[in-house]
């Protein structure tokens, strides 16, 4: 056995082969450091403090588990005076595996799921896991923000709901280049900072209808567009018609409450998306059927999907500014609410006029819905 093979076959440098041992059907080779440097400046004029004794599992052999032990000294430079353990140029600080182990689980983790590799490698899931984290922390805890010129805003919930996160999209690499920890504008302070030491041109944000985003965004993002995706417009309106139907179905007599009752999800699908085999299209046209305000309610629900389908901005705007009015006209309270709800929030993004509290409560009465 020699040095080289260490060198060449596991990919060890800075250190020299003493003996190897087989145990248990496992092979120990032990080493030790070539020569002792200050892991500071470099030097070596230094003396031995110390240390401590540590193994390292390897690439295996065959079907044989490998692993390197080496007594770690800690040296005390005389240039320098720093005391510190030498630096280990195979393996990473705080780690028991080699650079070339964690190589090879990495090479092993684009073929098979993370449990086969570990059942394969002969050790813990956890490992394997630690390994696949460390190597993405490393590659994208911190993405270069020059390039970027429209971004997303949002937050998740994680742990059932007791806590939150705040990501950044870049949305036309499709890459995530924020995670904050909580949510609101203060989960975002870093992400500011960041930002503003790139000097990226952001031309556009997308976000939900949250004051909090829209007061950060305006003070650090001036120049920037801000855009309310579809998602949070979409799921504004459906979560009004949700509380019509629970008003309704509350309010009904005991006819009523059986047609209602299980609606809800129908209320919320695509007609589209209806299965007919489990008669959804007609449980939900005899809800419907029943109740005039919840009728109108999905009506209403299914135009504004009709929004994202219009052929310019023009045409969109003169859309949704004849949606706003069917919604006032309607009296319907929730309608009304989401109606308010979008008509402030396009003027947030565009400038255009909020309509006074009399129009948003009653809208004009030249229109009508054909």
């Amino acid at each position: 056995m020699s040095t080289s093979l260490l060198y060449h076959g596991f990919g060890l440098r800075g250190v020299r082969y003493r003996r190897v041992r087989f145990e248990e059907g496992c092979i120990d080779f032990e080493i030790e450091p070539a020569r002792l440097r200050c892991p500071c400046c470099g030097s070596l004029d230094v003396l031995r403090r110390g240390g401590r004794r540590r193994t390292w599992r390897g690439l295996p052999v065959g079907r044989r588990p490998v692993f390197f032990t080496m007594d770690c000294p800690r040296v005390q430079c005389r240039r320098c005076k720093a005391v510190r353990q030498i630096r280990i140029g195979f393996a990473d600080p705080y780690v028991v595996y080699t650079r070339a182990f964690g190589r090879y689980v990495l090479a092993l983790s684009r073929l098979m799921t993370l449990r086969d590799a570990a059942r394969h490698l002969g050790v813990g899931w956890d490992m394997v896991k630690q390994i696949v984290k460390r190597n993405l922390q490393r590659r994208f805890s911190r993405p270069v923000l020059k390039g970027l010129r429209r971004i997303a805003v949002d937050e998740i919930a994680v742990k059932k709901g007791h806590d939150y996160l705040t990501v950044v999209l870049d949305l036309d690499g499709g890459a995530v280049v924020f995670v904050g920890d909580g949510k609101g504008a203060d989960a975002l302070k870093p992400f500011w900072k960041r930002l503003k030491r790139s000097r990226a041109k952001i031309k556009a944000v997308a976000m939900d209808m949250s004051a909090a985003y829209i007061a950060a965004v305006s003070k650090h993002l001036p120049a920037a567009k801000i855009v309310f995706d579809r998602f949070h417009v979409v799921k504004l309106i459906n979560d009004k018609l949700s509380n019509i139907r629970r008003d309704l179905q509350r309010e009904a007599d005991a006819l009523g409450k059986k047609l209602l009752k299980g609606t809800r999800w129908l209320l919320l699908k695509n007609p589209e998306n209806l299965d007919d085999g489990r008669n959804e299209r007609k449980r939900l046209e005899d809800a419907l059927a029943f109740n005039r305000p919840l009728a109108e309610a999905y009506w209403m629900k299914e135009q504004l999907r009709l929004l994202w389908e219009q052929p310019d901005k023009k045409t969109a705007r003169k859309f949704l500014d004849q949606w706003l009015h069917w919604a006032w006209d309607s009296g319907i309270k929730g309608l009304i609410q989401a109606a308010n709800t979008l008509a402030a929030h396009r003027a947030c993004s565009t400038g255009s006029t909020i309509p006074s509290q009399q129009a948003r409560l009653r809208g004009p009465t030249t229109r009508s819905r054909p």
